[in-house]
Formats: structure tokens, C-alpha cells, sequence
């Protein structure tokens, strides 16, 4: 590999995460009537779909199952949720939206049409069947991600620190521009 695709990857990775933790950050200072954004997620999930059990929300809102737990706890203090066991498996325990959930989100709708409308403004259209590609790529690169980083750390550990001169390198050895690992 050419020390420019490296920089060109390092820049790219840069970028990536900087945009990651952005995002994250400003979300993060946001709440709607007590509710954060990740919230008023769950909440629109169990009105377009229905009751929801919460490791399955975990899952498809790629949350982990603790924060999925303090949403909840969250949103069911508020009386926006209830959680409540299901009649035909007692050990199944679901979140499902009260009336006064549904119509705390319905008045705020608007704040999600507005959070898409500020992060995508302003690209063309097919920017943004682009962007979606590069989204769809990056997340089945995601596929076993720590797995194989936690692999090569465990790898890395057996390993003399001295390295053999024989062992092929995975990136130029030049002085990167960019923050890295």
C-alpha cells in the first residue's frame, strides 16, 4: 500500500470518528421533556410496531441491554412507558407506549423530522444514495470487528516486543497528520 491510500485511509478514519463522536455529543445535549433522543427512538419503535421486549430492542436499535435498561427505567418513571409481562410467557417481560408516551411524542414528531433534516440538508440525492452505500459498507465491515482487533491484541501480547524484521508490516511506517489508535 502507497503511503497516500494510507493517509487517504487514516483521514478517512479520522473523519469517520470524529463525525461519530460528534453526533454523539450534540445528541447527547438534547432532551424532550425530560426524554433523550435514544428515548424518543424506543418510543417511536414501540408506536410503529408495537410492544417490544427489551433485548429485542437492544438489538435493532444497537444499544447495549444497560442502556437500554436506564432508557427504560426512564421512560417508565416519566409515564411515557410500562413494562408489563405478557400473558402467554410470564418470564417475558415487554415495554409498551401509555397514552400519555403517545402523545408526548406525537407533539414532538417534529424533532426528528428536524434532527434528519439538519445532518442531511443540502445533499443531492444521489449524495445521499452514496452516503447510504458507503453506510451499508461500513457496517458489514463492522461484522467481527472487535473480534479480530481483540484477536490480534491477544496475538500482539504473545509476541516478543522486538519486532521480527521478516514479519510483513500492515501500514508504511511514515509519521501520520491524523490522531490514530
Amino acid at each position: 500500500m502507497e503511503d497516500r491510500d494510507w493517509e487517504r485511509l487514516e483521514e478517512a478514519d479520522y473523519l469517520f470518528r470524529k463525525m461519530v463522536r460528534r453526533f454523539v455529543k450534540e445528541r447527547d445535549r438534547i432532551t424532550v421533556e425530560g426524554i433523550s433522543l435514544p428515548g424518543m427512538l424506543i418510543l417511536h419503535k414501540i408506536i410503529r410496531e408495537g410492544e417490544q421486549r427489551l433485548g429485542d430492542l437492544a438489538e435493532q436499535l444497537d444499544f447495549t441491554s444497560g442502556a437500554i435498561t436506564a432508557l427504560s427505567d426512564k421512560l417508565e418513571k416519566g409515564g411515557y412507558t410500562m413494562r408489563r409481562r405478557k400473558e402467554d410467557d410470564r418470564r417475558t417481560v415487554v415495554l409498551d407506549v401509555t397514552d400519555k408516551g403517545r402523545a408526548m411524542y406525537e407533539h414532538n414528531s417534529n424533532v426528528g423530522v428536524m434532527c434528519i433534516t439538519l445532518l442531511f440538508d443540502g445533499f443531492t440525492e444521489e449524495e445521499l444514495l452514496l452516503q447510504s452505500r458507503f453506510y451499508e459498507r461500513i457496517i458489514a465491515n463492522l461484522e467481527g470487528f472487535s473480534g479480530t482487533l481483540l484477536e490480534l491484541a491477544e496475538q500482539n501480547a504473545k509476541t516478543p516486543a522486538t519486532p521480527d524484521p521478516e514479519q510483513k508490516r500492515t501500514r508504511p511506517a511514515k509519521m501520520s497528520n491524523y490522531l490514530s489508535y
